[in-house]
């Protein structure tokens, strides 16, 4: 076959399973997980590899999370396809359930898409064409919340970092992968689909203040007030803004999670968590630097002490133009090309960033939903756009970079340099992974 042929088996088998695939999104709607709690969602997706798609799978990729392997006995490249399993909180949105868990991120319509380019890929039979490997991955804990549960996995011994695809990266799941593509769900108004996006990255962090309690009423000169710390650490922080530079597009995000035990007692204990993110590693380092110093300073105004307990966060996301070339021919080969919107600025962070850095990498945005992502308005309008589209895409992509012996993902790889090695990526980590006590 050309490869003409072989794209338009994939999108009529695409077409020919499309209640199935959007099925699969919507059981994934349906159990809305928070991250590395995504036992359900693993169940979904590995019943579709194996009983839809006939393919093998490995669970429990990190901690939960599953993958099934394609074409494994062929020599050549591989690329894998991800989707992510966990939901984010937001108890206003309509369809959260008890815990207020809800896929208001868009994290089933991936799921959904992957899927669907698997689909397209195996049912089609045009695997027996292809010069290369083709990975399924559902990953888990995309958002980076729960800090306390995360860091209870981790004294536990079942979780190194809190974010599924570093996790991967650090046990060795993308060990034997060349290339990773995947795609995001964004409302895009009348447009169907952006390239090129790029994105912060961003250091964690978990702050206690420590005072001394007293009588709040008739001692409070007897106590060292950790809530006055807080709120002038914060102040500090703010106070340094027109230090951060615009191109770095720095952003501080704190939230109070314990004010203090009772309100007649002066505050002695009291946490927070906090994002310091920007466009690129040195500004996320430079910053990370001004918070510490000014949040420590409050604790030093007032007499309290500080323990600031640094977690790695994620990387910024990077655009590889030669892999966007090879997406952007078959997304006008979908009759997409006046439905583009070519190049994205996100301030927010995606842990496919760290990926970024080691591998050639995809990550489109495709329309299809309206509402702002972790938001009551979110909602999927368009399955066609969102789900099916995206499955298509990536399907063909994954063709073209495989078609005639990998001769295209090849090249890529011939002409890509890593921005780290795994090693160098895991010593970067270990480096920002750590308590610092004032």
């Amino acid at each position: 076959m050309n490869i003409n042929e072989i794209k338009e088996r994939v999108i009529k088998t695409i077409d020919e399973n499309r209640e199935l695939i959007l099925k699969a999104g919507q059981a994934m709607y349906d159990n809305p997980e928070f991250g590395y709690k995504e036992f359900k969602g693993t169940e979904i997706v590995s019943n579709y590899f194996k009983n839809e798609l006939g393919l093998d799978v490995e669970e429990g990729i990190a901690y939960t999370g599953c993958r099934a392997r394609a074409n494994e006995n062929v020599e050549g490249p591989k690329v894998a396809i991800l989707g992510e399993l966990d939901a984010i909180s937001c108890s206003d949105h309509l369809d959260s359930n008890e815990l207020g868990a809800v896929h208001a991120c868009g994290h089933h319509i991936q799921i959904a898409g992957m899927l669907g380019a698997a689909t397209g890929l195996v049912k089609s039979g045009i695997l027996s064409e292809l010069g290369g490997k083709v990975d399924f991955m559902a990953t888990p804990a995309e958002e980076f919340v729960e800090l306390g549960y995360r860091t209870q996995l981790r004294a536990d011994g079942k979780i190194k970092y809190f974010g599924g695809k570093q996790e991967m990266i650090y046990n060795g799941t993308f060990d034997d992968v060349d290339m990773a593509v995947m795609f995001h769900a964004l409302d895009l108004g009348d447009k169907k689909v952006l390239t090129g996006p790029v994105s912060n990255g961003f250091i964690g962090k978990t702050v206690k203040f420590i005072g001394k309690e007293a009588h709040a009423g008739s001692a409070p000169h007897e106590g060292i007030n950790a809530l006055n710390a807080a709120m002038l650490g914060i102040n500090n922080v703010h106070a340094q803004r027109e230090t951060f530079k615009d191109s770095d597009r720095v952003r501080f995000h704190p939230i109070i999670t314990k004010g203090g035990d009772i309100v007649n007692s002066v505050p002695a204990d009291v946490r927070m968590e906090a994002y310091v993110r920007a466009r690129t590693i040195e500004g996320m380092i430079d910053a990370n630097k001004k918070v510490n110093r000014g949040l420590t300073a409050g604790a030093y105004a007032v007499g309290a002490e500080i323990e600031i307990t640094e977690i790695p966060g994620y990387l910024p996301i990077l655009k590889h133009d030669s892999m966007e070339d090879v997406l952007e021919g078959n997304l006008e080969y979908l009759g997409l090309k006046d439905d583009m919107i070519k190049g994205g600025d996100f301030t927010g962070s995606f842990d496919f960033g760290d990926v970024s850095h080691i591998m050639p990498t995809l990550h489109p945005m495709f329309g299809g939903i309206n509402g702002a992502l972790h938001t009551r308005d979110f909602k999927t309008v368009d399955d066609e756009i969102a789900i099916l589209m995206p499955a298509k895409a990536l399907a063909l992509t994954v063709v073209d970079l495989l078609f005639a012996q990998g001769k295209k993902a090849k090249e890529i790889l011939d002409n890509f340099k890593p921005v780290m090695t795994k090693e160098e990526y895991l010593t970067f980590m270990e480096s920002n992974d750590k308590v610092i006590k004032a």
